[in-house]
């Protein structure tokens, strides 16, 4: 396996070549603002908003120094931060830019991530009104108690009355987020969660296990010993029973952590991270990908706006995959997926026979019952799922 290959990225005249794809391509939008920082996120975000006015400026100056590259896209995610704590102008402002710079399909997903607490039922008639045709909302849990331990500033009510309100305000695809793996979660505990979920019938669900990312608040709690992890296998159960139960109530586990309420409503922006799709993303710390090499844009937002302000593009780096990179990439994201890796798309892509560069490996996986293969697809079995890391490991020590 080679190392990472890490360019510099001129800052004038040109970002990188993206080639044609014959599929739409996705744009994400990164919003850094917070009304207060989570303690257990990592994602970048800042609680400061005396900047919001330069930087939406900003951001609308990055985008017109993309118009040249030669993609059509099908998906707008606004995420964050938390998106809502812009107004709905700027939202409109941003969401109009991108329709006057960019070729978009005629269908196109338009996300936008939302906390509770941020929201209105005026707020969302106007997000509505923009054109955003999906909405997320970072419910998380809802037991307050759980809420207080994740550091949210809503409560569970406020979470359901932010969900009638979308609902109110004509929001035809709605998703929600929950996490699990909580210290002191039991079985009960969780399933009121999901039963809690169901009863609402949010279109999408996305359920994350609790992880602790060095450097955040909860990570140096939990090493100051104040509280213990929840063990490895009682999260396994909750990830069993997640899938279970809401494949009981109907809704299709397309991808490790989401569940959708039919085809329709699965996340077409989210499933191009998943199957090597082609995206640019906008905005501090916002990430891009052409199918080879990924980049990624300054952190600090004062930062991006000073390189924006001086011409200048705000990419921090570049990243070029190697093949090896790229063949174990496509194996781990493709094997999040329900349908797994289709394997005639890979033999295609990378030049080889998976069957036979894998064969050892694939022969052990089968015998264990982690894997199956069947009509040209690799993919896990439920029992494979909760060894995805695992599984992915096995597949790197081939020789390509």
């Amino acid at each position: 396996m080679g190392g990472k290959s890490h360019t510099p990225i001129p800052k004038r005249n040109k970002f990188m070549t993206i080639a044609i794809e014959p599929n739409p391509a996705g744009l994400y939008i990164h919003i850094p603002f917070c009304i207060s920082k989570c303690p257990y996120c990592d994602f970048y975000s800042i609680t400061d908003h005396s900047l919001k006015k330069k930087f939406v400026k900003a951001l609308l100056l990055e985008m017109s120094l993309y118009k040249s590259v030669p993609l059509i896209y099908d998906t707008i995610y606004i995420g964050g931060g938390t998106p809502s704590a812009l107004k709905s102008k700027d939202i409109g402002q941003i969401i109009e830019t991108v329709f006057n710079l960019y070729k978009i399909t005629p269908d196109p997903e338009i996300t936008i991530e939302v906390n509770p607490k941020t929201v209105t039922p005026g707020s969302l008639k106007e997000f509505k009104q923009t054109g955003i045709n999906r909405i997320n909302i970072g419910v998380q849990s809802f037991s307050d108690e759980y809420l207080r331990f994740l550091g949210r500033i809503h409560s569970a009510m406020e979470a359901k009355e932010a969900i009638a309100w979308a609902k109110n305000a004509g929001f035809e695809n709605l998703g929600i987020d929950l996490i699990y793996g909580i210290p002191g979660q039991t079985e009960k505990s969780w399933l009121f969660d999901l039963k809690t979920a169901i009863q609402i019938e949010p279109d999408h669900i996305s359920c994350y296990t609790l992880t602790y990312e060095p450097k955040t608040p909860i990570y140096n709690h939990m090493k100051s010993g104040a509280f213990s992890p929840m063990p490895d296998f009682l999260a396994g159960s909750l990830f069993e029973l997640t899938s279970d139960f809401l494949e009981n109530c109907g809704y299709i586990h397309y991808e490790i952590s989401n569940f959708s309420k039919g085809t329709s409503k699965k996340s077409r922006h989210n499933l191009k991270y998943w199957s090597d799709a082609p995206y640019i993303g906008f905005g501090p710390s916002a990430h891009s990908f052409d199918g080879t090499s990924r980049s990624w844009n300054v952190r600090s937002v004062a930062d991006y706006i000073k390189t924006i302000e001086s011409g200048l593009f705000p990419v921090e780096e570049k990243e070029v995959l190697s093949k090896e990179q790229q063949i174990i990439e496509a194996i781990l994201l493709g094997l999040r997926k329900k349908e797994g890796i289709t394997i005639s798309n890979f033999n295609i892509k990378f030049g080889l026979i998976f069957e036979e560069v894998f064969k050892e490996t694939i022969s052990d996986l089968k015998e264990k019952k982690l894997i199956a293969l069947d009509n040209n697809q690799c993919r896990l079995t439920k029992k494979g799922t909760l060894l995805l890391d695992s599984i992915c490991a096995m597949f790197t020590l081939n020789e390509f």
